[in-house]
């Protein structure tokens, strides 16, 4: 079990993990919105490989003005500590308001995440 995700998170990231595997064309809502409370690190994971369990797919903001859709291992993030030595949190109160396509073009518009 992994800490950064709740058991329901990781129930709807790999139902959206088996379609992409399937070549389902896929856009859906954000399910997790990792963060570092203390660098400008953010991860808005939308799908989790059904094969590894681990390695999610999503929406990268590792706070170099370039955020890009991509993939991070569960396990990588649970290792993660900023410079003040904060741990990757859940955002406990992330609710999607949009798909993933329209929170990259976004991203890539303002060089962040924004919500």
């Amino acid at each position: 079990m992994n800490r950064l995700i709740t058991e329901d998170e990781r129930r709807q990231l790999l139902a959206h993990g088996q379609n992409r595997a399937a070549g389902g064309s896929i856009d859906p809502l954000p399910v997790v919105r990792l963060f570092t409370p203390d660098a400008h690190l953010t991860w808005l994971l939308a799908a989790l490989d059904p094969a590894d369990g681990d390695t999610a797919f999503g929406l990268i903001d590792l706070g170099l003005g370039m955020p890009e859709l991509g993939t991070v291992k569960l396990s990588d993030l649970e290792s993660i500590v900023g410079p003040r030595k904060q741990p990757v949190m859940r955002d406990r109160y992330f609710q999607a308001a949009r798909p993933l396509s329209e929170y990259l073009r976004l991203a890539q518009e303002n060089g962040s995440i924004l919500d």
